[in-house]
């Protein structure tokens, strides 16, 4: 898929758990788990604006699009 994910990066960057962003942003582990791995098909915007809320970043900073052609 061309829409890297790099919240594991945002993550380490603000030393931040899954567990405590999990309860900032309000979603489930498993969720948030399947988001940070790449496996999500798609994200609301408002999740979005939490997570970036609770990181101090901007989406960019958390999805990267990579040109695989």
């Amino acid at each position: 898929m061309p829409i890297i994910v790099n919240l594991d990066v945002m993550m380490a960057k603000r030393k931040m758990s899954l567990n405590e962003l999990s309860e900032k942003v309000d979603i489930t582990l498993s969720n948030l788990s399947i988001l940070k791995t790449g496996k999500a098909k798609a994200v609301r915007f408002s999740t979005l604006e939490s997570i970036c809320k609770a990181l101090n970043c901007q989406p960019g900073d958390i999805l990267e699009y990579v040109d695989k052609g």
